[in-house]
């Protein structure tokens, strides 16, 4: 319950700053207004996005944070706009409503992170996650590791029809650099999407600081996905 609210009180300010500028609630799968109705006032606190460092010290050293900017300008939420690195198995994880998770090649978490992970998602947190260029092994590992640690929810399929593809930008297919059909994964645990996974990347890589990644099959325009992503999670 404190982990609960810890989440609750993370995301009240940032929303009420963000919610009073929505005029009216949307219908479901529709795209929300993002013309402020009420000034914000800029003592609120920002809703922040964290960075995981899990598996030792892997982290998401090629996904881009730019999409927060992005978040800041075409909704009415108030983002900080630096990723906040933080570990998997510290407790100021629950400090942070949503994280991003990405990487290159093999991994395992220890016993204390995937329990961690599943009191994280089951609390109210999310998690947006990719491989750094498309990487196979780590895709392969990701998927194993959700195994561990949610069992009885499998990743599936997010049809297009859902509203995290419309709830900012329209975006009515997918598709990888190369041109080929692309496809969202999610966990869904009691209803509520609480993961977001892509195996072809939306990590956004040529505005990536300090990333030699090729972005591999990257899905086009990731910035655009991750905006969707971003505000789905901290509306519904």
């Amino acid at each position: 319950m404190k982990k609960r609210n810890k989440f609750l009180n993370g995301l009240c300010a940032g929303l009420v700053a963000g919610l009073l500028g929505f005029v009216a609630a949307p219908a479901f799968g529709d795209p929300v207004s993002v013309k402020p109705a009420t000034p914000v006032r800029s003592d609120l606190t920002l809703l922040q996005c964290g960075n995981l460092i899990y598996a030792g010290n892997k982290s998401s050293v090629c996904f881009a944070d730019r999409f927060l900017t992005d978040v800041a300008a075409q909704t009415c939420l108030r983002v900080n706009k630096k990723f906040c690195p933080v570990r998997l198995d510290a407790d100021a994880l629950f400090d942070y409503p949503f994280c991003v998770m990405s990487g290159n090649e093999n991994f395992s978490l220890t016993d204390k992170e995937r329990k961690q992970l599943r009191q994280y998602l089951t609390a109210g947190g999310f998690l947006l996650v990719s491989p750094g260029c498309s990487d196979e092994k780590w895709d392969k590992s990701f998927r194993q590791e959700m195994k561990l640690c949610f069992p009885e929810f499998p990743l599936q399929k997010i049809p297009m029809s859902h509203p995290v593809f419309s709830v900012v930008n329209p975006i009515p297919q997918l598709t990888e650099k190369h041109g080929k059909p692309a496809a969202l994964e999610g966990l869904e645990i009691n209803g509520r999407l609480v993961l977001v996974y892509s195996k072809e990347g939306l990590n956004d890589v040529e505005y990536a600081s300090g990333c030699c990644c090729c972005g591999g099959n990257e899905i086009r325009d990731p910035g655009r996905v991750n905006v969707n992503v971003f505000t789905y999670a901290v509306l519904y």
